[in-house]
């Protein structure tokens, strides 16, 4: 396909595959904008859609919109375009992400088809897993995924799963008893509305009655009529996505590694959700690589594991008549 046919369904299709991405909160904050010569779709930041309280500096934004960048790079590629992609092109408008060229044919890979097909299915679950162990084989494809990217994504032993988790709880109990920041929290949580931003609660899951995983408190604080408390898996998996830096291009970088992840992980049947309090508050965010491992930072927390899908979150459709200059 080349670019001259490159038609409104056509990207419509791209945008939806996009905005199928996960964000912090479901906040989803980011717009998309078409130049046709060269065709060209961008990737923007909005910022009203930002957390300012959890997430004061905008790394959480610029992962969320990773995410959906590499949603769109998987879909322009699956429409036969090779994927020719910039970050932060322009540093005179700092809230112009990315940009994603549609180039001439896409480079033969086997990959694309079952990704592009696993980001329709992809989201996250809240709910227990299984005890079922996840094999060595798909953990490693799950480290070649996060490295294909730019990033790395380590499974600890116990002892260092438990140092996770243990953050994250203190994260959850600062969180819980920081008015600001759990007001924010509960903003976003209601039911689907003209914008379809946010989370229905019936998406949050259980609480782990427990406490052997620390799911966040979007309620603040948790009621047994909402969020019925269950009990969670006993050694759960968890796994840490890292950067060797800690710039704006890092955090887009670790956003499509994260999803890249993600992806592979839906291809296989195993379920994920995101732990991600420790890395609102800098000093636990600094505890959550071990001091032996290599030098870096840490970027997200991912549970997974096999068990229920769960409900998933609404998103922002993509307009019926997306080609113009600038789309949601």
């Amino acid at each position: 396909m080349s670019s001259a046919t490159l038609d409104a369904p056509t990207l419509e299709t791209l945008v939806s595959a996009a905005v199928a991405a996960p964000s912090i909160h479901n906040t989803q904050p980011w717009r998309f904008w078409l130049d046709p010569d060269p065709v060209t779709v961008g990737l923007r930041a909005v910022a009203e859609r930002g957390l300012r309280h959890i997430d004061p500096v905008g790394r959480a934004l610029h992962i969320s919109a990773g995410c959906a960048l590499l949603n769109l790079r998987v879909a322009v590629a699956r429409f036969g375009w090779e994927p020719v992609t910039r970050l932060l092109p322009q540093p005179a408008e700092p809230g112009l992400l990315a940009t994603v060229r549609l180039g001439g044919n896409a480079r033969s890979n086997p990959s694309v088809p079952r990704l592009y097909e696993a980001l329709w299915r992809r989201h996250s679950s809240r709910f227990p897993f299984s005890e079922r162990p996840l094999p060595t084989r798909v953990l490693a494809e799950l480290g070649e995924a996060a490295h294909a990217e730019g990033a790395a994504l380590t499974v600890p032993a116990p002892d260092g799963t438990g140092r996770l988790l243990h953050l994250t709880k203190q994260a959850e109990h600062r969180n819980a008893n920081d008015p600001e920041r759990a007001m924010e929290s509960r903003r976003w949580v209601h039911e689907p509305d003209e914008g379809s931003l946010g989370m229905p609660p019936r998406v949050l899951g259980p609480q782990d009655f427990r406490e052997r995983i620390p799911m966040r408190d979007f309620v603040a604080h948790r009621h047994p009529d909402v969020l019925p408390a269950r009990s969670f898996e006993r050694h759960p998996v968890i796994a840490v996505l890292s950067t060797a830096h800690d710039r704006r291009s890092d955090w887009l970088r670790a956003g499509q590694a994260l999803e890249r992840v993600l992806l592979v992980a839906t291809t296989h049947g195993v379920r994920a959700s995101l732990l991600h309090q420790a890395l609102e508050w800098p000093d636990l965010r600094e505890g959550l690589l071990p001091d032996e491992g290599p030098l870096g930072h840490a970027q997200m927390l991912i549970r997974l594991g096999y068990g229920p899908a769960g409900p998933s979150t609404p998103r922002r459709g993509a307009p019926a008549d997306p080609i113009g200059p600038m789309l949601q």
